[in-house]
């Protein structure tokens, strides 16, 4: 009888350490597909990254234009040509290039992957994430506030709280556009609240028309925004609540969506 309850508790214990094994197996694959789906996010916001890039440096590519064709004009006439002149017009380039060169660096830095969290200054976070979008939203003469009651300090991987903002920001104006909102605008506001950073990204396209709401988090659900893949709002959740132990969360306000991004600041 000792004998077959010891052999009993054997096999227990072989079973447990089977299922153990299965589990932690579940767990990595799980981890995998989280790390799979994160790169396809990025991925599939790559094509309209680089769209951006075209309409942030159409701009200043344009004004470097400018200030040549009067030095070519006076050369091409035998114009005498003022040394403050020249000296202006290579402060202005230097001004020009020096943004262009770093557009290249926030695009660069937005597809790097974070190593380790670290603590980083929201403002400045949120201004390089303004610099990538900002061209794709002058395109369609959508404003942008953004309001911050203070500058505070976050723990966390900061490219990917950039991308959280990027895929809502895009989802927003996207609708705006499809709906052809007169006076199209998108808000941030970024505040303290007890323990907590508060970031909320509002506009004004009439709302999110799905019930239950929370579907618009489901991977591969889109709705409405042509030729989207499902995963950015499913990866924005995932991105708060995974990596930044925070909260995501959207409900309609009376003249759009409002989505709030709950971290706690350690």
């Amino acid at each position: 009888m000792r004998q077959t309850r010891i052999e009993e508790f054997l096999e227990l214990e072989h079973h447990n350490k089977e299922l153990e094994e299965k589990i932690k197996e579940e767990v990595a694959k799980n981890r995998e597909k989280d790390k799979l789906m994160f790169q396809q996010a990025k991925l599939a916001s790559l094509g309209e990254m680089l769209g951006n890039i075209s309409h942030q440096w159409r701009q200043p590519l344009m004004e470097i234009n400018s200030l040549f064709l009067p030095i070519e004009a006076k050369l091409t006439l035998d114009m005498p040509l003022d040394n403050q002149e020249i000296l202006e017009t290579i402060d202005k380039l230097n001004h020009i290039t020096k943004y262009m060169s770093n557009t290249i660096d926030d695009f660069k830095n937005f597809f790097a992957t974070d190593k380790e969290k670290i603590k980083f200054q929201l403002l400045e976070q949120i201004n390089s994430t303004i610099n990538i979008i900002s061209g794709g939203l002058k395109t369609h003469n959508i404003k942008l506030d953004i309001i911050i009651q203070k500058n505070p300090e976050m723990v966390g991987f900061k490219n990917d709280y950039s991308q959280v903002l990027i895929n809502i920001i895009n989802n927003a104006k996207d609708i705006l556009v499809q709906r052809k909102i007169i006076n199209p605008y998108i808000k941030i506001s970024i505040f303290e609240e007890k323990e907590n950073i508060i970031t909320t990204v509002e506009d004004n396209a009439g709302g999110i028309k799905v019930e239950p709401i929370d579907k618009i988090f489901d991977p591969f659900f889109t709705y409405e925004k042509l030729g989207g893949s499902g995963i950015g709002l499913f990866m924005s959740k995932l991105i708060i609540e995974k990596n930044m132990s925070g909260k995501l969360s959207v409900k309609n306000s009376s003249d759009g969506a409002f989505f709030k991004i709950i971290i706690p600041k350690i």
